[in-house]
């Protein structure tokens, strides 16, 4: 892996912990203006909807900024986010919010780590981590196994936007896959998100639980794609 810039450890975790306390700080904001109406909204879905709706469209530019820094930061985790995009704006915007605030986030990560290069992917992830990735700059099969990883929910897909940074994967596979890549996990979430807003609560049981399922065989397969080729390396 190439390395194009030295941190320190010490800046390193200062990097790590701005970048954190910038979107725990932006999020607060957002949960005062809007954690608030949802909370005293929450027996009348449609009316926080119109309320979020009265906002035009700042409301949405709001909610995908706060996707996008969700996908910079990594270690947030970015369900809860998916479902509050179906659950304010409905299963289609709320998707197409949702979508566009995290294909720019990884645009972003992906070209910073191509500018700094593992030095930043190491401010928020262990090498370890990194290191079980390694074959994915050099298998032969590195594209297939990049969507299919990516594709499936339940996978790590910010630490692969900042891992896809130091592959020489080109600007339009990584697009592709960031978008089309994406889509299953966010639909899920939103589609959950949306059937609470509308107080559905038995079809949202049935996604959340679909989604659960979805996302376990998916860790379960990312994992035996690493032991595999974990494996293969010591052979």
């Amino acid at each position: 892996m190439r390395s194009k810039h030295h941190f320190t450890l010490t800046q390193k975790r200062w990097l790590a912990g701005g970048a954190v306390l910038v979107f725990l700080l932006f999020s607060a904001a957002v949960g005062w203006f809007v954690g608030r109406p949802m909370i005293r909204f929450a027996q009348e879905p449609e009316t926080f909807r119109a309320w979020v709706e009265s906002h035009g469209i700042w409301g949405g530019l709001v909610y995908a900024a706060m996707v996008f820094l969700q996908v910079l930061v990594a270690v947030i985790p970015g369900e809860p986010l998916e479902i509050c995009g179906g659950y304010a704006f409905g299963a289609l915007q709320g998707t197409v919010l949702c979508l566009l605030g995290a294909v720019a986030g990884s645009v972003v990560v992906f070209a910073f780590v191509r500018r700094f290069g593992r030095e930043v992917v190491e401010i928020f992830f262990p090498v370890e981590k990194l290191q079980r990735l390694r074959f994915l700059q050099s298998s032969p099969k590195r594209d297939f196994l990049f969507w299919v990883i990516f594709t499936l929910p339940g996978t790590p897909k910010d630490l692969l936007c900042y891992f896809a940074g130091l592959t020489d994967l080109s600007w339009r596979k990584w697009l592709l896959i960031c978008t089309v890549g994406r889509l299953p996990s966010i639909i899920t979430s939103t589609l959950g998100g949306d059937a609470l807003g509308m107080q559905n609560y038995t079809w949202a049981v049935v996604v959340f639980g679909g989604t659960l399922g979805l996302s376990l065989l998916g860790l379960f397969i990312y994992r035996k794609v690493l032991q595999h080729h974990q494996r293969h390396k010591k052979d």
